[in-house]
């Protein structure tokens, strides 16, 4: 599997609970820390689901 670089670039306020629990699984939680992960279905999910929240990168 390739790796990517996820970088929250939006704040989750006023954002839905789901939304907010999701920025917490996937590392994050503060607007522009970044995590790498392992790229998989599950984590490719949770980045749909808040891609208008993070910007990701390939590695």
């Amino acid at each position: 599997m390739s790796k990517v670089k996820i970088t929250q670039v939006k704040s989750t306020i006023k954002r839905p609970e789901v939304q907010k629990r999701t920025i917490q699984a996937l590392g994050l939680g503060k607007l522009n820390k970044s995590v790498e992960k392992e790229l998989n279905p599950a984590i490719e999910g949770m980045i749909r689901a808040v891609q208008h929240l993070i910007v990701v990168e390939k590695i």
